[in-house]
């Protein structure tokens, strides 16, 4: 029987790098394993479901600048367990597209060269994308590659959405809102139109490391809670969300702070661990049984509510809240606190559904939806390449 082309799919996050592998049944994307390897962990290992089976293990390769090693061992280990002679391309999540891409795009020189241009804007993503992108170039150099954008997702958003209150010459300069997490809310939003139809006004909740609110009007994108950069909005892991640029005055002017130190406090010292000083982890902070750790749990579901309540404002008007990503589909807790502050909705959760991380959390007599679905960014990458593929 001759072999099913695979299709392989690089969703790199700022320490880790998530590796779908699909067969490639026409024009449908089929998942038949997943990988992962967290560049944070000594030493690097690669975490693998193939079918039905779990593998954990070592990388012998050195992490380099140029990761030619480790993407060299990684695709020797995948070969154990999938025909990786019959891949016959890879895609690749981009965080920051600009207003140059929106929508996913085969990679030739002229494309990674216009996407590295865009690192300033996402300092903490864009140049791990690209590492895996010239490392599978260096080591299958014919490989078709494609590269699926964040932030192509909200491109249908209003201009005065995107706007901010800032010189016209810098708005066409390019400093606007862009909004992230596209791939998930496009997955979410199709996962929508097939178990809820009938559902229009919808804010998804894409709560993970990084977290940011998304306003749909029958699936297409109004609003982002994330905005020029990926440290806008409600507070995240270690990012800080929303913040008066007069603190940022402040810390250059005042305490002299050099631009280094002001971005590794922005990317690495706030959010949940900085009010906290715990953890960084919504599960250790709900396990904590700290005054800070209460506090830096109130605090991110108070701030997601009011985002809530401000898309509300965008969509005139709102029938469901979907909740997804790590903390959002399978934290109640956190589920729970944001409903709290959003009472005044008519919003509702069952406990018992809610506890159980069901589709439909909300009981019968809330005025508004609230479900739970899982992400698949992924998906979406695969979908798109083969897209590209298709097209080309």
């Amino acid at each position: 029987m001759p072999s099913t082309d695979l299709l392989l799919t690089f969703n790199a996050g700022s320490s880790t790098v998530k590796i779908g592998i699909f067969a490639m049944d026409g024009d449908v994307a089929r998942r038949i394993g997943k990988g992962v390897i967290d560049f944070r962990a000594e030493p690097l290992s690669l975490s693998l479901i193939a079918g039905p089976q779990t593998f954990e293990t070592p990388l012998k390769a050195e992490t380099t600048e140029d990761l030619h090693g480790v993407i060299d061992e990684t695709f020797s280990l995948l070969a154990e367990h999938f025909d990786i002679a019959a891949v016959r391309a890879a895609g690749h999540r981009i965080v920051h597209g600009g207003d140059r891409f929106t929508s996913a795009v085969a990679l030739n020189d002229a494309a990674i060269d216009a996407v590295d241009a865009l690192t300033s804007l996402a300092p903490l993503h864009q140049p791990q994308a690209l590492r895996f992108i010239r490392a599978l170039r260096h080591l299958k150099p014919h490989l078709a590659q494609t590269a699926s954008f964040d932030t192509a997702f909200h491109a249908t958003q209003d201009d005065l959405v995107r706007r901010f209150a800032i010189p016209r010459a810098l708005h066409d300069e390019g400093i606007k809102r862009y909004g992230f997490h596209g791939l998930s809310y496009k997955f979410i939003a199709g996962e929508l139109r097939r178990k809820a139809p009938r559902t229009a006004k919808v804010v998804v909740a894409h709560l993970g490391s990084g977290a940011s609110l998304c306003a749909l009007d029958n699936g297409i994108s109004r609003d982002c809670s994330m905005g020029f950069s990926t440290l806008d909005g409600i507070p995240m892991a270690t990012r800080p969300g929303w913040l008066d640029p007069g603190v940022i005055l402040h810390l250059a002017g005042q305490r002299k702070q050099s631009f280094a130190e002001i971005e590794d406090l922005l990317y690495h010292r706030c959010g949940l661990l900085g009010v906290s000083g715990i953890s960084a982890d919504t599960r250790d902070l709900v396990k904590d049984g700290r005054p800070e750790a209460r506090q830096a749990i109130d605090l991110f579901t108070l701030r997601i509510a009011g985002e809530i309540g401000r898309m509300a404002a965008t969509l005139n008007g709102l029938d469901a809240i979907v909740f997804t990503a790590g903390i959002g589909e399978h934290q109640p807790e956190i589920r729970a606190g944001v409903a709290k502050g959003l009472s005044w909705l008519g919003l509702a959760i069952d406990e018992k559904t809610n506890g159980a991380n069901d589709f439909k959390i909300s009981t019968r007599e809330s005025r508004i939806a609230a479900h739970v679905i899982a992400t698949d960014e992924e998906q979406i990458i695969a979908e798109e390449a083969l897209t590209v593929l298709g097209s080309g």
